[in-house]
């Protein structure tokens, strides 16, 4: 079965991108290669095993895919990690799974933010990918709040085949993603007091 996300990229974001950018074969028009979650555990420096077991097992609720643990490739003194230490946990999603994590997450998740009015738009790096910070995972409908032990934060870093900025914009708008919008002069200045 077609994930929505994806079944709305076809049907209503491929056309609306061709025309919206100028682009004359189907093959241009960006898309979504692949979507990378990953949780660094660098304030818990005496429980690290435990707190990286903690990371990989949300992960793996809030995506449905087993992460991987990552471990620190040399040691610093001033960061107290030592070489072959766990660090934090990584997970690549593609295909399905990559679609309906992020339907689940545009539309499910992000409204569940505290205080939410949109992702910032400068988070792309220049290539038109986006990376987006996630400061407590208990925002997830997977989560079960009375079985969190410690606050675990996520970076989600969406890959994009498109080659600028501008495009990898157009593509997640169209898919509705929530992008802050920009204030106007008028919300900027304050209210005028009554006289």
């Amino acid at each position: 079965m077609t994930p929505n996300l994806l079944a709305h990229y076809k049907d209503k974001a491929i056309p609306a991108l061709r025309d919206q950018l100028g682009l004359k074969n189907v093959n241009e028009v960006p898309k979504i290669e692949k979507i990378v979650v990953t949780s660094h555990i660098g304030h818990f420096q005496t429980e690290r095993k435990a707190a990286a077991d903690d990371a990989s097992d949300e992960i793996s609720k809030i995506t449905g895919q087993k992460p991987s643990i990552v471990f620190a490739k040399k040691s610093v003194a001033n960061f107290k990690v030592r070489e072959g230490e766990p660090v934090g946990a990584r997970v690549t999603l593609r295909g399905t799974r990559m679609w309906e994590f992020l339907d689940r997450f545009i539309h499910i998740t992000a409204p569940n933010i505290r205080d939410f009015r949109g992702f910032p738009v400068k988070s792309f790096d220049g290539r038109g990918n986006y990376a987006v910070g996630i400061a407590d995972h208990s925002i997830f409908p997977e989560i079960e709040l009375d079985k969190i032990k410690r606050a675990i934060g996520f970076d989600i870093i969406i890959v994009t085949s498109a080659r600028t900025d501008e495009h990898g914009r157009k593509l997640l708008e169209l898919m509705d993603f929530p992008f802050r919008k920009p204030q106007t002069e008028e919300s900027q200045q304050p209210a005028a007091a009554n006289a």
